[in-house]
């Protein structure tokens, strides 16, 4: 009886260490993805927002002679895409998208 329940046991570890994530990074290493992730958001934001603030003015701009439409685009365009640096961005795993309103975007 006592070899059934250290087989079941044996098992179960077995099961839980395979369904298990692995982490290939160490902690110094995702702290430094942090930090180089805010970093670079601290960089890439305020480009970012005065593209947007010049791209909602030039869509304003736009209105009489485009329509709602058009204005919708340039806007969407503008403040649209990537707002943060994260640490995927900076492992290879996602991409910056400066501009806003391609594929991937919600709004249609």
């Amino acid at each position: 009886m006592n070899y059934l329940r250290v087989a079941l046991l044996g098992l179960a570890f077995l099961a839980l260490w395979t369904a298990a994530p692995v982490y290939a990074e160490s902690t110094g290493q995702e702290v430094a993805y942090g930090a180089g992730s805010a970093f670079g958001t601290l960089l890439y934001a305020p480009f970012k927002t005065v593209f947007c603030v010049v791209g909602a003015v030039t869509s304003a701009l736009a209105f009489p002679f485009g329509g709602s439409s058009t204005t919708e685009k340039v806007a969407t365009a503008a403040c649209g895409g990537t707002w943060a640096i994260t640490p995927d961005v900076l492992k290879g795993r996602e991409q910056i998208r400066f501009i806003g309103g391609g594929r991937g975007d919600v709004r249609r």
